[in-house]
């Protein structure tokens, strides 16, 4: 008899085949335990975990790719929709913000100001809201299937990412079209995106395990997103307002922190010359908030690792 039939057995006997007195006292996790063997879907050690996960790279880029061709499949522009939707939403900010209440008064070059914000906040936004969903939304597909569950919310901000990729050409263009030179500085666009993808992917791991558990979250995660643009100087110069409303200098320093605002101020400096406000150490800002989020939030979504498709 083999070693799990052996097993079965015993369990259920009730303990131990040779019918010593302590056999019938012996748990199912002690028979499992001398038997050598384990849960199906236990949880892997972090190394293990993130070598599987390494290991299916290629399926999540292909998840990605074949969500971005599927979301705008049925639509008449297609995949234009990825450049068209921060741009409209840059246009009615921009006439609401900078037009009506006069946002866009002393400050050079207001259009390349707010279209660099909308598109670097839209980022973080989609792939933050995105991974909130991505286990609450993907459960036939977890229940049946066994692969690193992180490779989900980690497909939903792949996926951003390259539409945001998409978008950044148009960015720089806007940019030239408005008057801003090109730099030496822009070759650092990289690495701000870098960092700022680094973030995307820990903040959404952390409520992807939210999400999975308190389902409110997605009624929730709207609002939450709309303050959260509010309060990070999308449309204003934080510096500027701050200063304008004889408010104390740490109100802007706590502003800056936010990593959303970090990100954008980080982007404005490298992409436009008039944009002068942002604090010296705003880079590192980026950087702690792109390892602290990464480390915390693969931290937090793998020890629930067990717990997801169930119930």
């Amino acid at each position: 008899m083999s070693q799990p039939e052996s097993a079965l057995a015993d369990a259920r006997a009730g303990g131990r085949k040779d019918g010593t007195p302590s056999a019938g006292k012996e748990s199912l996790a002690q028979l499992a335990e001398r038997y050598g063997l384990r849960r199906a879907i236990a949880r892997p050690s972090l190394p293990v975990y993130l070598r599987q996960l390494w290991e299916r790279r290629h399926f999540v880029l292909t998840y990605a790719t074949s969500r971005n061709i599927s979301k705008y499949s049925n639509s008449a522009l297609g995949q234009l929709w990825q450049v068209l939707t921060p741009l409209l939403n840059a246009a009615i900010y921009w006439l609401m913000f900078g037009l009506i209440l006069g946002a866009a008064k002393g400050m050079d070059n207001y259009t390349a100001f707010l279209i660099t914000g909308m598109f670097v906040f839209t980022y973080t936004q989609r792939a933050v809201s995105g991974g909130a969903k991505s286990i609450s939304g993907n459960l036939s597909l977890i229940r049946a299937l066994h692969f690193p569950r992180a490779a989900l919310p980690l497909a939903y901000t792949v996926q951003e990412l390259q539409q945001l990729l998409i978008s950044m050409g148009v960015l720089a263009v806007l940019v030239l079209v408005t008057g801003e030179p090109l730099t030496w500085s822009w070759l650092l666009v990289p690495v701000a995106l870098l960092l700022q993808t680094m973030f995307n992917i820990g903040a959404s791991l952390v409520l992807a395990r939210i999400g999975a558990f308190a389902r409110d979250m997605n009624q929730l995660l709207p609002f939450i997103m709309r303050t959260w643009l509010y309060s990070s100087g999308v449309f204003f110069a934080i510096g500027d307002k701050i200063r304008d409303a004889d408010i104390p200098q740490i109100f802007a320093d706590i502003l800056y922190i936010n990593p959303a605002a970090a990100y954008i101020e980080v982007m404005r400096e490298l992409l436009l010359k008039s944009h002068t406000t942002a604090p010296p150490w705003i880079w590192g800002v980026c950087v702690f908030w792109a390892v602290f989020a990464l480390l915390v939030g693969f931290w937090y979504f793998w020890r629930a690792e067990e717990r997801y498709g169930r119930g």
